[in-house]
């Protein structure tokens, strides 16, 4: 699947500062220790609509992620899917009259403008699940052939795979058996179905039904679970042991804890990632956004209206990544202004040293990605003035290359 076009990123002088994640697995602040190569998986979009602020503000925080790591020289193997063949995207073609494949093609082409306006650099392998249906289903079988997962006896055709046979299952959420029956319920799972052995038992592989697209494969004719589908297209790309995996807070269970399950089951390994990375959720009007509420914000509307993308990244990375907060318009004038105030600060032929300043944006956005923190040290030095000619320009290139702020 096509991707977007990667932003210009300048290099810094120096050296960058060592990266360290909060980890939900062990629920604490931990150093990114990646090899020459930094391996990221970063799970995508459903394309049913467009890409609203809660979106934007997950993928804000890994490209956080990316840019960091290239500070630090190395190179970043990001890769990210689609879920092109999913439940949701069948009930918005239907509820809207149109063919499902338009329907995600046309979402996806917008996603990836938004992308593009927001600055993020994007995946060195960007997979739909359409295309990846093979690889997929190749995993399903092997889930089957070592003995861990099951086909219902209902005649269906559905694949399972048993909880029971996995000793760490839970190790990524620690969440209890209840939440987690909660959740699955809430997000996509089927706790209460017939013949399953175990109730959190996730779906693999969904027998062919009538007027639902389906493949051949070696379980039989169907389409993919949810979770599987970024089991395969992460592993097979990057291999185990990845160094971030990442989405928001919504997907810590069943999405992530599942995911990690398929994958370590099938290559006998664990763990799949080293850190387990969530961004907090963005609200409106007191209460998170979703579908079901129908209180979206969405990218391609703000810039629609003429908001500039560099407005919207800053109010985005004025709150802390992992934090759940709301978007106000507020909140935008108050970024629309700081943008405003940086850009007539770096033309100026001169100002106050910007080495400080590389050195603590560097600083606070090593440190969990701090980027309040980071914003808080440029708005002190556009405050200030200095009569270093060399200054405007590093302070532009540092936002650049660090914040993705293009001014």
């Amino acid at each position: 699947m096509q991707s977007w076009p990667h932003p210009d990123v300048p290099l810094l002088p120096g050296t960058g500062i060592p990266l360290r994640l909060y980890d939900s697995a062990t629920h604490e602040v931990r150093p990114t220790e990646p090899g020459p190569v930094a391996r990221m998986y970063v799970c995508g979009i459903t394309p049913y609509d467009a890409t609203h602020l809660g979106h934007a503000a997950t993928y804000l925080a890994f490209d956080l992620v990316n840019r960091v790591w290239r500070d630090n020289g190395h190179e970043v193997m990001f890769v990210q899917n689609v879920t092109d063949v999913d439940d949701p995207l069948f009930e918005r073609a239907d509820r809207d009259g149109e063919d499902w494949i338009v329907l995600g093609m046309r979402e996806t082409a917008l996603f990836r403008e938004d992308m593009t306006a927001l600055r993020v650099i994007p995946p060195a392998h960007y997979v739909g699940v359409v295309e990846a249906v093979e690889e997929i289903a190749e995993l399903v079988e092997k889930l089957v052939s070592i003995g861990v997962a099951y086909r219902l006896e209902d005649g269906t055709g559905d694949v399972y795979q048993d909880v029971a046979a996995a000793a760490r299952f839970g190790y990524e959420s620690g969440y209890d058996h209840s939440t987690m029956l909660n959740f699955f319920a809430e997000r996509g799972g089927d706790p209460e179905r017939p013949g399953k052995r175990n109730a959190l038992d996730p779906l693999l592989w969904r027998g062919a039904r009538e007027g639902e697209p389906r493949w051949p494969s070696p379980v039989g004719p169907g389409r993919p679970g949810w979770h599987v589908e970024c089991a395969a297209i992460a592993v097979n790309r990057l291999g185990m042991g990845i160094d971030v995996q990442g989405g928001g807070s919504d997907l810590v269970f069943p999405h992530h804890e599942m995911s990690a399950l398929h994958a370590e089951a099938a290559a006998d390994q664990w763990p799949f990632a080293k850190h387990y990375v969530h961004t907090g959720m963005i609200g409106l009007d007191g209460e998170k956004m979703s579908k079901s509420r129908g209180n979206l914000v969405f990218v391609s509307r703000l810039r629609g209206d003429g908001v500039d993308p560099m407005a919207v990244r800053l109010a985005l990375l004025s709150g802390h990544y992992r934090s759940d907060r709301a978007w106000t318009s507020a909140a935008l004038d108050e970024a629309q202004e700081r943008l405003a105030r940086w850009r007539d600060a770096t033309a100026r032929a001169t100002g106050p040293s910007a080495v400080e300043l590389l050195a603590t944006v560097r600083e606070r956005l090593a440190d969990d990605l701090d980027s309040p923190g980071a914003i808080r040290a440029v708005d002190d030095w556009v405050a200030r003035e200095g009569s270093d000619p060399t200054a405007p320009a590093l302070v532009h290139s540092t936002l650049d290359a660090l914040l993705g702020i293009a001014l």
